[in-house]
């Protein structure tokens, strides 16, 4: 892109390019710190930190035959004990989970059967490479890697999958390759995304539960086994690990006030002995301030991400909520400004960047590309008692993410029906920003969903986003595990191929339904995909069943089980598979929405109706990956397709969603305990599963990706974004519960959104997307020109930061095939 030229940008493409010609950025002088901060490690390859898997390694190896939870706490203690502690120059917050930059962490009980092979593939791997030292990776593979031989969870969830359900799991015998047709996840983290209840630490602080720990194991039977057995060492291990993270947050303390003693300039003199002085008193105590909440809040979150690998690490609830009290009390006593609070938000922004959540395996590093993380900061939505939530805290965050260049943290925005109209221009006036923030989620759709599932209504609007696009009760839900992503595109080719794929040549993975050039009409056609959609949907459960069997013998939780009120209430650990009066809420995913529905109305269209293509020529062009087949092609993306508020596309969609509902509605409690719900969320995964699925009857080509979430195929929705809108509404089952997030992908160029008018209308999309009960979009804005340009001349674009799955990401650290998958979505210019 020509950098003279005239086309409507978004602020942050004018920013960009206003960086790429020498012009200084004008909100550098109203934050300077952070400015500074961020440009120590802007655009470094993160490094990885090994002292939280050795020091982790060394206790569970001295306290094997000892009760999982007493073990883990232990051995968060000894990290506590002896992890190097950090203060940053020019930082405000304490607390690190490694080295200096920008770095990641390893997490051996996941990844320790095969952490020998990763480190040394990690520096030179195509997606989210990351550095280690030669003797780090020493340790690593002669210290670490050895003694989780054998006791990894991967290694017993892939020996207990029996061989039905492997062959459709994973590529090889050891379950290190993904077949990507039914993918368990629950093997990449101890734990999907998590939202604690961070008030609670605020208002009690650790002490007070290490307090209520001691009274429980004061009063327990001393003759009842059960409870000397299963309560005790949970008890005992709450109150060693609110002793760990009391410890680490005072050795802080002594570090700054060293620091200090040794600083000669002033002012900074003053942060150091301020900044000792908070970790003095926080966590342990309840927070007095504004500063005292944000680095009580700090420190538990970072230590949360010590604690266990959790969906990309813990989100932080319900941020302009439960800072809102300390905010206001500081201002109305003139001890903070706007400004200085602005600061210390900045402060956590930049330390939650320097944290890189990595995925060790190589197919975990392909479902989440470009470094991903969802430490999600929920602003907006209603109190507890139905009222409208927002206040002078929820701008203040909005304007940070207009304001500051980074896209951390990931800025989430409830929805509702009564949402004032200040709210949701200020939402609309930072998307229209261009860096993909916030997403938003919405009250109308969510709220219902979770009282019929159990909750109270006061619970269900407390909840918080967490993850992509999902959304924790802190208290309530107590659910830990990834399900399966399920690829029923490969669904589709099972069924014209007989119950194979292309890419696994001819071992029969699916049903054999026949062969389709003899099916007569289209219901012998739906037929046959829909017994390859229950093969998947059964594999799943299947998967889900051995899962949730197995996870309790090698994961536990103590200082997340600590802030829970059922665990503490019971004596039991969050990773227990049942626990009482708690509310299970899983999911399955749902991989290729508008691929399927596409396809299969393609054939019903043009094979069975029209008859404009018979079955022979149409397998004939897709095994050809439609070289010399263009006529047919043509024809094929001529049909009905998702995205356009078709009723003929999406009537297929709706009936696809209504099995996969009735089938979790039936044996999901009965079977599994959960509520194992139909979820459209794939993250970047529908990249790399695109990759293992042949061309197919909607015109895509071999290996292409597939179409992301539940949005609309690519280049597919012609009818406009508000078509897309309703196709996503008219195709969920809305009389059903067992359904879970849709994620919808919409891209705008700016002109599309420019000046009032434009706020006037993306205001009005929003309250569309609300009246119409839609669980989640995100938007980007932004012109194909400088996505194809910063492809051509990354170096240049390098701060270029665009919205990729539930997360926003440098555009130049992502892969090309995900690059080109953004680049073609339909970019839509009138709204």
């Amino acid at each position: 892109m020509s950098m003279t030229t005239c086309e409507c940008r978004s602020p942050q493409e004018q920013r960009l390019y206003d960086k790429i010609e020498g012009r200084e950025d004008k909100f550098r002088k109203t934050h300077p710190r952070v400015f500074s901060l961020l440009e120590r490690f802007e655009g470094q390859k993160p490094r990885i930190d090994i002292e939280r898997a050795l020091y982790f390694t060394q206790s569970m190896e001295k306290t094997e035959g000892q009760p999982l939870v007493l073990r883990w706490a232990k051995a968060l203690m000894h990290i506590a004990q002896n992890m190097t502690v950090y203060v940053q120059e020019g930082q405000l917050l304490l607390g690190r989970a490694g080295c200096d930059g920008r770095y990641g962490i390893l997490y051996p009980e996941l990844d320790g059967d095969f952490l020998d092979i990763a480190v040394r593939d990690l520096p030179t791997r195509k997606t989210s490479p990351a550095t280690i030292t030669p003797e780090d990776a020493k340790r690593v593979v002669e210290e670490i890697a050895p003694y989780w031989k054998g006791k990894t969870y991967h290694e017993a969830l892939n020996a207990a999958l029996p061989a039905e359900v492997h062959k459709l799991t994973y590529d090889d015998p050891e379950g290190l390759i993904s077949r990507f047709i039914v993918n368990e996840t629950s093997s990449f983290r101890s734990s999907i995304q998590w939202v604690h209840d961070f008030e609670k630490i605020l208002k009690r602080g650790f002490n007070s539960i290490k307090k209520e720990a001691e009274d429980k194991l004061a009063a327990l039977d001393p003759m009842s086994p059960k409870e000397d057995r299963e309560k005790r060492p949970f008890l005992e291990a709450v109150v060693i690990v609110c002793d760990a993270i009391v410890l680490w947050a005072k050795r802080h303390a002594v570090l700054a006030r060293e620091m200090a003693e040794k600083e000669t300039d002033p002012t900074r003199k003053a942060e150091l002995l301020r900044m000792a002085e908070n970790a003095e008193h926080v966590p342990g105590e309840p927070a007095r301030d504004f500063w005292e909440a944000c680095q009580s809040q700090w420190f538990t979150q970072m230590f949360s991400r010590i604690e266990q690998k959790t969906g990309t690490t813990i989100s932080n609830g319900r941020m302009d909520q439960y800072f809102y009290p300390y905010y206001k009390q500081d201002r109305a006593a003139g001890k903070i400004t706007e400004a200085q609070a602005l600061e210390l938000l900045e402060c956590m922004w930049v330390g939650m960047a320097e944290f890189i959540d990595m995925y060790i395996s190589p197919t975990g590093g392909a479902f989440n590309e470009g470094y991903a993380h969802w430490e999600a900061v929920t602003v907006g939505g209603q109190t507890p008692d139905g009222r409208d939530a927002s206040n002078d805290l929820t701008y203040l965050i909005l304007k940070s993410k207009r304001e500051f260049p980074l896209h951390y943290p990931d800025l989430a925005a409830r929805i509702h029906s009564r949402a004032p109209e200040r709210y949701l221009w200020d939402v609309a006036e930072t998307i229209k920003y261009g860096s993909g923030f916030p997403k938003l989620i919405n009250d109308e759709e969510i709220v219902p969903l979770y009282v019929s599932k159990g909750a109270t209504f006061e619970e269900a609007l407390d909840y918080a986003v967490s993850g992509c696009t999902e959304a924790r009760m802190p208290n309530r839900d107590t659910y830990t595990s990834g399900g399966a992503y399920i690829n029923f595109a490969a669904a589709v080719e099972m069924v014209l191929r007989n119950g194979r794929m292309k890419k696994y040549g001819d071992q029969k993975l699916g049903v054999e339904t026949g062969d389709p050039r003899n099916f007569k009409t289209w219901d012998e056609f739906w037929n046959a995909y829909v017994e390859q959609h229950m093969l998947f949907l059964k594999t799943a459960f299947t998967q889900q069943y051995i899962i949730n069997k197995l996870r309790a013998n090698h994961f536990a939780q103590p200082m997340g089980s600590a802030m829970h009120d059922l665990c503490m209430k019971h004596c039991i650990d969050l990773h227990q598979e049942q626990i009482p009066e708690g509310i299970n809420l899983g999911y399955f995913e749902y991989m290729g929405l508008g691929t399927v529905v596409d396809s299969l109305a393609a054939v019903k269209k043009l094979v069975f109706e029209e008859k404009k293509l018979s079955m022979d020529k149409l397998i004939a062009a897709i095994d050809a990956n439609f070289e010399g087949y263009d006529d047919v092609r043509a024809l094929l993306r001529s049909a009905p397709c998702y995205g356009n508020n078709d009723e003929y596309a999406d009537s297929i969609g709706r009936e696809i969603d209504k099995i996969s509902v009735e089938y979790g509605n039936k044996y999901s409690m009965k079977d599994l305990g959960i509520h194992n719900d139909v979820r459209y969320v794939p993250f970047t995964s529908h990249v790399p599963f695109g990759k293992v699925v042949s061309a197919t009857p909607n015109g895509r080509t071999d290996s292409f990706p597939l179409s992301d979430g539940s949005s609309a195929s690519h280049g597919a929705d012609v009818n406009g974004p508000t078509a897309v809108l309703l196709s996503n509404c008219t195709t969920k089952n809305m009389g059903m519960r067992d359904r879970a997030a849709r994620m919808l992908n919409i891209k705008f160029t700016p002109k599309c959104v420019e000046g009032e008018q434009g706020t006037e209308k993306l205001v009005s999309f929003i309250r569309t997307f609300c009246d119409l009960k839609l669980w989640h979009v995100q938007f980007n804005v932004v012109n194909k020109g400088t996505l194809v340009a910063a492809q051509k001349d990354p170096q240049k674009y390098r701060s270029l930061i665009v919205r990729i799955a539930g997360y926003s990401a440098y555009f130049v650290d992502l892969s090309p095939d995900l690059q080109n998958d953004l680049i073609a979505r339909t970019e839509h210019d009138v709204m």
